[in-house]
C-alpha cells in the first residue's frame, strides 16, 4: 500500500511538472508566465509601455519570426536610462543561458561575469550583453523588428 502511495505521488509530481513547465523555462498552457513575455510587431515595431519596465528590474521578452525565437531584456539603469540587450553575448551565446539580474548588475549565467546596467548599450563585444537599438517615444519603448532580427544568430 505504501509503495502505491509513493509511486502515485511520484507520477503525479512528474506529470504536473511536465504539463506546467517546458524544458527551457517557458510556461505551457498559460498557467504560469514564463521568463520571456512574447511580443508581436505592429507596423514593423514592438512597443513596450514604459510604466511596465521603469522599475529597475530586468524584464525579459521574446520575439518570433520565421521559426526563430529571439530573446532580449530591458532594464532601467540607475542613471534613469532604459536599456535593451539581447539575452546573449558574443562569447557565451552557444550555451543559451542568458543573463540574470543582481541589483544594478546583469550577470552572465554561463561565465558569471558581471556588467553594470549603466554600461548596457554602451560597451559591446566579449561577454557584454549584445546591445539592442531602442528608442523612447512618448510613453513607450520602441524597438524595430529589424533590429530584433539582427540578433537572430545568437539564438
Amino acid at each position: 500500500m505504501l509503495n502505491k502511495v509513493i509511486t502515485s505521488a511520484f507520477l503525479l509530481t512528474f506529470l504536473l511538472g511536465g504539463l506546467f513547465f517546458a524544458a527551457d523555462g517557458q510556461a505551457l498552457f498559460g498557467f504560469f508566465e514564463g521568463r520571456y513575455k512574447q511580443l508581436k510587431a505592429v507596423d514593423g515595431v514592438v512597443k513596450i509601455p514604459l510604466d511596465q519596465i521603469n522599475d529597475g528590474q530586468a524584464h525579459y521578452f521574446s520575439y518570433e519570426s520565421q521559426g526563430k525565437t529571439i530573446n532580449f531584456f530591458v532594464v532601467k539603469s540607475n542613471d534613469g536610462t532604459i536599456r535593451a540587450a539581447f539575452d546573449a553575448c558574443d562569447v557565451c551565446f552557444p550555451e543559451r543561458k542568458g543573463y540574470s539580474q543582481d541589483g544594478d548588475y546583469m550577470i552572465c549565467n554561463n561565465c558569471g561575469q558581471k556588467f553594470h546596467s549603466s554600461r548596457i548599450n554602451v560597451v559591446k563585444g566579449g561577454c557584454n550583453p549584445a546591445p539592442l537599438r531602442r528608442a523612447v517615444q512618448g510613453r513607450n519603448l520602441v524597438i524595430s523588428s529589424a533590429d530584433i532580427l539582427s540578433g537572430r544568430n545568437y539564438f
